[in-house]
């Protein structure tokens, strides 16, 4: 037991160390962190846009997609992401469409059509059915 006392002893006592920040992987340099610094405080806060600024947006990227250009280069020559412009149009209502009442009637003309085609198929199958079976 004096051995293990004894080399107690001798061990000189650690000074506690300052807590330190755990380094990242691909993290910059401290000398080129301080260089940095100050480029970060005269950075410009974001854009906000009115509704109506965002809608305008919206249709002129719209129009540029379909005149022939890809979503990126639109978005681009918006002056927005494309990650705000897929946040934009989820949030923006769906646009108006003025024919909705047209296409009602049509598709319920349409309808009638098709569940009366089923109906005389339905009862000429029905009536060879009953001619087979002698009923």
């Amino acid at each position: 037991m004096e051995t293990l006392e004894k080399k107690k002893a001798k061990r000189s006592p650690k000074a506690k160390a300052e807590p330190r920040p755990a380094a990242r992987k691909n993290a910059p340099s401290a000398a080129s962190e301080a260089k940095e610094a100050p480029a970060a405080t005269v950075r410009a806060g974001r854009k906000t846009y009115s509704e109506k600024e965002r809608a305008q947006m919206l249709a002129l990227i719209q129009k540029s997609i379909s005149g022939g250009d890809t979503h990126k280069s639109a978005v681009k020559q918006a002056g927005i992401s494309e990650q705000t412009y897929y946040q934009w149009k989820k949030a923006s209502p769906p646009a108006p469409v003025g024919d909705d009442l047209k296409d009602l009637v049509a598709l319920e003309e349409e309808n009638k059509r098709l569940k009366s085609l089923l109906a005389e198929r339905l009862r000429k199958e029905n009536a060879e059915l009953k001619r087979k079976l002698g009923l």
